[in-house]
């Protein structure tokens, strides 16, 4: 089964995963048409700089029902990405009622309208690993199966969303697919740790820093490239079985403090660091490895580039900012 599409409309094509997606998509097939909601700029500017009139964007508050189902009745898209939602999971533990409200209002809207205007788009929602919570050793690698225990506001909302998902595709009979990202690097995202430690190791480099801070460095984790998972997403909607939930991920485990160390040793400099409890979260994931042997089978989806590769990308990309 081989999925083909003629128009692609994408919740949040402004951010981070959004607005990637997007350009990889108009890479591998130029006759797919794009459109996109956004709230905030983000990376739009960059967007129609790089492809002039092949995205069409609609300024939507997600929030705003009346305005989504117009916009969507206009469109009819065969395929939605819904990836709007505000993924600050530092920010959340300030702004729970804030990050919960606008994250589930969105998506039920979205799921909403579709339903009522009868289309038979095919959803990716995108959810992710941050919903399973806190796992013990047994249970990993993760099974999708697996009880979600969120732990941060925003992995709540998004269990919110991940529930109804599966209530839209069990009850309405929505084409959804969920999938479950766990950890990728992605230089547009400047709240990851990941990204956050690359342009700290930047800022000393040039002298306009002089040390690192961080918070929880023993939190284990697994990687995936940039170029993976906008791979994966795209594989999941051309193959993927509608009313599954996939896991995807990279395989290798990983502390965030051997991350931290590849970065400096990439850099070669020499990094004072130092632990600021600004940036540790009331209640942190421990333990994030994915089985991804039901989306591999399903899909014929691998990982291809390593965590070296990809930390070598992220920093180019960011020096390119400075």
């Amino acid at each position: 089964m081989r999925r083909r599409f003629k128009k692609c409309f994408i919740t949040g094509i402004t951010g981070a995963g959004g607005s990637y997606l997007a350009e990889y998509i108009l890479k591998k097939e130029k006759s797919i048409k794009i459109f996109g909601s956004y709230r905030s700029a983000g990376n739009k500017n960059l967007l129609q700089k790089r492809y002039k009139n092949k995205i069409r964007f609609f300024k939507i508050d997600l929030n705003n029902y009346k305005k989504l189902t117009s916009v969507l009745k206009k469109i009819k898209p065969d395929l939605i990405y819904n990836f709007a939602s505000n993924p600050d999971v530092r920010l959340s533990f300030d702004l729970p009622r804030d990050i919960i409200i606008n994250n589930y209002i969105a998506t039920l809207n979205l799921f909403e309208a579709v339903r009522i205007l009868n289309l038979k788009s095919l959803i990716i929602h995108c959810s992710t690993s941050e919903v399973y919570g806190n796992v013990s050793k047994k249970d990993v690698p993760i099974k999708e199966n697996l009880k979600m225990r969120p732990v941060s506001p925003y992995a709540l909302s998004k269990t919110y969303q991940d529930m109804a998902a599966q209530l839209y595709y069990k009850i309405y009979g929505l084409n959804i697919i969920i999938t479950r990202m766990f950890t990728y690097v992605n230089p547009r995202r400047n709240n990851l740790f990941q990204s956050a430690f690359a342009k700290q190791i930047i800022d000393i480099k040039n002298k306009k820093n002089n040390i690192l801070k961080h918070g929880n460095l023993k939190s284990i984790r697994s990687f995936l490239s940039l170029e993976d998972a906008m791979k994966a997403y795209f594989d999941v909607a051309k193959k993927g079985i509608v009313g599954e939930i996939y896991n995807i991920g990279g395989t290798k485990a990983y502390t965030v403090g051997q991350v931290l160390n590849k970065l400096v040793k990439l850099s070669k400099i020499k990094v004072r660091k130092k632990i600021d409890k600004k940036l540790l979260r009331i209640k942190d994931v421990t333990l994030q490895l994915p089985n991804i042997k039901k989306f591999s089978s399903d899909t014929g989806w691998k990982q291809e580039q390593s965590l070296d590769f990809s930390l070598r990308f992220l920093i180019s990309e960011l020096n390119k900012k400075n």
